[in-house]
């Protein structure tokens, strides 16, 4: 075999450059949807809270008392789970215990860190976005949008793509 032949030539670069374009506006796509997909939830979860009248949270403040559910957290434990921005975070567990749907206890250990958990106020809404998510669940398996092995497979790329994403944050540096 001559040198010739062992070396990618024209043809092999351009399948390779159209594969890696193909590949790169699939990416951005999925990007664009996750992204989409993200502001369509807190859309969800805003329509259902006016339509039970509950006006005095955002859909965000309403994903925060699920996501905190049973558990007694900081602000840092939220963040570091990855749920939220550090900002983000503080000014809505503030608005939320102001507004009574969350208790907030000083650490004994660390005076500067502040426990939250929550109410029978914030359980009621944990409650309402529970009960919405298990009727998506439900209406998303009878009208055939997505099966098990379907669910299973998004989580399965998406968590793929979560770890890729981190070991790029940890070791860009």
């Amino acid at each position: 075999m001559s040198i010739h032949e062992s070396m990618p030539g024209p043809v092999e670069d351009g399948v390779a450059s159209a594969r890696n374009a193909t590949f790169m506006a699939s990416y951005l796509d999925s990007l664009t949807l996750v992204e989409r997909l993200h502001r369509l939830l807190l859309d969800v979860i805003k329509d259902e809270f006016e339509r039970l009248g509950v006006l005095e949270i955002n859909a965000v403040q309403a994903l925060l008392l699920f996501n905190v559910g049973d558990n007694e957290v900081t602000a840092g434990e939220l963040k570091s789970r990855g749920y939220y921005q550090g900002s983000n975070v503080s000014y809505n567990l503030k608005k939320l215990v102001e507004a009574g749907y969350m208790h907030h206890q000083r650490s004994e250990i660390d005076r500067r860190s502040v426990r939250v958990r929550l109410t029978e106020k914030g359980r009621d809404v944990q409650k309402v976005v529970e009960e919405l998510f298990a009727k998506h669940a439900s209406g998303l398996v009878d009208r055939g949008v997505l099966d098990q092995e379907g669910i299973e497979d998004i989580t399965s790329s998406l968590r793929r793509v979560e770890r890729y994403w981190t070991e790029q944050i940890r070791y860009i540096y």
